[in-house]
């Protein structure tokens, strides 16, 4: 069984990337275009009850992608591969490299929800939740976590497709599986080198959170900082995503 996906370049320099809670298997296309596709290969999962997985049944949670991520490798006969995560999605990335440590090579968070839960109060988790039926609750913590500098149309764009492209349900299981899912005990199985990505503007996963704990618990584990970006680099910094995770997926030799 090969999972919903969308792929990339054919290249012996294989990656699954893995979407985050606003976003489908076409989130990370602005930044595709700064990889030679005689180089990479990339193999992006849209998750269960999102994009062309959006009627697929469940569970709806962490686990399952990274089961998932895992089955889509074993149908695309990768028996190696990098594994890259943006926000919700570098949770997953995380397990996926913990269950499958002998075959992921490398890991890259970007902008990376940590393996434990996430340091809400009661008062962001209920509000948090809001977001699976309120389009303007999905475009405020965009806007937010975007470091509040870009436009009102653009985090409403990214909030209006994110609406359409995922089911209800699942983006609210997902969010309890993200915010509030606990497997920091696994990643300590986690062998392969790491890089995290992380926006200077970002209010969401600021760099001393990332420092706390992916650079803390991952001894291989090493910081991008890009200065002009919020939690959304895909689209605020595309090309110079690109030029971060090229050396880092395929160093010079």
């Amino acid at each position: 069984m090969v999972m919903s996906h969308v792929i990339y370049g054919y290249g012996p320099v294989r990656a699954i990337l893995l979407h985050g809670w606003f976003g489908d298997a076409h989130c990370f296309q602005p930044m595709l275009q700064g990889f030679d596709p005689e180089r990479f290969c990339f193999a992006s999962m849209d998750f269960r009850g999102y994009g062309s997985a959006k009627s697929s049944e469940g569970p709806f949670d962490l686990t399952t992608v990274a089961s998932d991520a895992i089955t889509l490798a074993d149908g695309l006969g990768w028996d190696q591969f990098a594994v890259v995560g943006h926000s919700m999605g570098g949770k997953a990335a995380l397990l996926t490299a913990a269950r499958a440590a002998q075959r992921v090579t490398r890991l890259c968070g970007i902008t990376p929800v940590w393996a434990a839960p996430a340091p809400f109060d009661a008062t962001t988790v209920s509000f948090f939740r809001t977001a699976a039926e309120q389009a303007s609750v999905r475009q405020a913590i965009i806007h937010n976590t975007a470091g509040g500098r870009l436009t009102p149309y653009w985090s409403g764009s990214v909030a209006a497709r994110s609406m359409q492209t995922s089911l209800p349900r699942a983006f609210a299981n997902y969010f309890d599986s993200w915010a509030l899912s606990d497997f920091q005990d696994q990643v300590k199985r986690i062998t392969a080198e790491t890089l995290v990505v992380v926006g200077a503007h970002d209010q969401g996963i600021p760099e001393p959170f990332v420092r706390e704990t992916w650079l803390r618990f991952l001894p291989s584990a090493r910081l991008s900082v890009m200065p002009e970006s919020g939690h959304y680099p895909m689209d605020e910094c595309p090309l110079m995503l690109a030029a971060i995770l090229s050396e880092f997926l395929d160093p010079p030799h």
